[in-house]
């Protein structure tokens, strides 16, 4: 996972909502992205949502499921939409970290529990259904909310156009988004919070999750065009503290910073394509000092997906994204040195192959690139340089999740294995001869089991 160099914080107003979340989902009556309750829910095998019969990667199924609100049910169950997760690491890397990967943890070589959690995943109402993460971090040691998609849709004609229109609440921009070419949901996928990671990324890319609470609009006209507009707003410092995010540090959004995305989707046979834009803007406090006035972040992103479905023995994926970000910096300038504007650029491209909704092999490239700029990156890179570069490639074994999986709807698991290879790591090479780690010192192998029951 990349550090955020921009990471975020709400207003006042903002808690009672939460509390007309938390009433709305803990409260819901009892009757499902990749959890068990969505499949109890639908009476569907989580093949029928998810590539490779695991999340988060989205099926045309899938995506419809999400975009009408997670609440399409089969009338049959009367499960509680629960769900747990836990998420399990052995990390290696080509150098040891020094003082260790993290508080606790030796410099290499490290068993972990990354992550378990506990979700509330489905139908609340006819047309209001949520997706509801609390999280136990196992490299911090401490229980905080995570994502939070809660939504409302419902479906409407206006002449001969039709819609499915809908409201979304969470707390992380993108995170509500359909296709996994965006930052929330992208990939890859999953990765070990002990290795190392770049410093720099866009504040769309993680740098606002958990730390804010948003609205947005949005509609699918035709099946074929999506648009959502939105706006977010940082939590208190008490309001994230109650819920287990540490504030210290954080750059606090001015007022709103507004969301947007377009979408074009197009099926043709066993072929998939999307393309689309999406973008925020937000004026910053840095480490919420007003003393000098705000910074500004606007990024303006875009990206592509191919899927080919056509039998259930083979399935192939292309996700694309590059995201464009213009930094503005103004206070950071009089504040901390920094330049008074930087260009920061982040691209991905990875393609995977399924077979039989079991074996997935992915590959992908990476690459973080922007202005110079020692004040804003000189403690974490090399010269002040925020770039990074890479390949990812993983290898994964799903054996359950399908229609005859010995366990049904209840449990699901992922084993796999990845590995990075960094071509350049914080402006460093991997033939960097002076002090400090050459960039293939972060090489990092790492194998995970995931399970879902």
């Amino acid at each position: 996972m990349m550090k955020r160099k921009w990471p975020v914080r709400a207003g006042h107003a903002a808690t009672a909502l939460l509390c007309l979340i938390a009433m709305g989902t803990v409260f819901a009556p009892q009757s499902a992205q990749a959890i068990p309750s969505f499949a109890e829910q639908t009476d569907q095998p989580c093949s029928s949502c998810h590539v490779g019969s695991f999340g988060p990667a989205l099926t045309p199924m899938g995506r419809l499921f999400k975009l009408n609100g997670y609440v399409w049910d089969s009338g049959e169950t009367s499960v509680p939409k629960v769900s747990a997760m836990l998420q399990t690491y052995l990390t290696h890397t080509e150098k040891g970290q020094d003082g260790g990967a993290a508080p606790h943890f030796a410099p290499n070589d490290n068993p972990s529990v990354d992550q378990v959690s506990l979700f509330y995943g489905g139908k609340i109402l006819d047309h209001l259904g949520a997706f509801v993460q609390t999280t136990y971090d196992g490299i911090a040691r401490r229980f905080a909310w995570d994502n939070v998609d809660v939504r409302y849709a419902d479906t409407a004609n206006f002449g001969n156009v039709s819609a499915v229109l809908g409201i979304s609440v969470n707390n992380n921009p993108t995170v509500q988004d359909l296709w996994n070419s965006t930052p929330a949901w992208g990939t890859p996928f999953s990765a070990a919070d002990l290795a190392p990671a770049p410093a720099a990324a866009p504040v769309i890319a993680g740098g606002f999750a958990q730390q804010v609470l948003g609205s947005s609009v949005y509609a699918m006209w035709d099946d074929w065009l999506y648009t959502e507009v939105g706006a977010y707003g940082n939590l208190s410092d008490r309001t994230q503290t109650i819920l287990g995010v540490s504030p210290m540090g954080e750059n606090r959004i001015n007022g709103l910073a507004p969301y947007w995305r377009v979408a074009a989707q197009h099926q043709f046979g066993s072929h998939y394509v999307s393309l689309g834009t999406f973008g925020l803007s937000a004026n910053l406090f840095p480490g919420q000092d007003r003393s000098a006035g705000t910074d500004r972040a606007t990024d303006l992103g875009l990206d592509a997906t191919y899927d080919y479905l056509g039998d259930e023995d083979n399935n192939f994926s292309v996700y694309a994204a590059f995201i464009n970000e213009h930094q503005s910096l103004g206070a950071s300038s009089v504040l901390s040195g920094t330049n008074g504007s930087n260009t920061l650029r982040s691209g991905n491209l990875t393609a995977a192959y399924t077979y039989l909704q079991t074996y997935t092999f992915s590959l992908g490239y990476f690459d973080i690139w922007g202005t110079t700029d020692m004040g804003l990156y000189g403690g974490d890179s090399f010269n002040g340089s925020p770039n990074s570069n890479g390949i990812n490639a993983e290898i994964d074994y799903t054996p359950f999740g399908k229609d005859d999986s010995p366990f049904g709807h209840h449990v699901n698991l992922r084993l796999g294995l990845q590995y990075t290879d960094y071509l350049k790591f914080n402006g460093a090479r991997s033939n960097y001869d002076g002090a400090g780690r050459n960039a293939s010192d972060n090489n990092t192998v790492a194998a995970f089991a995931w399970f879902l029951f």
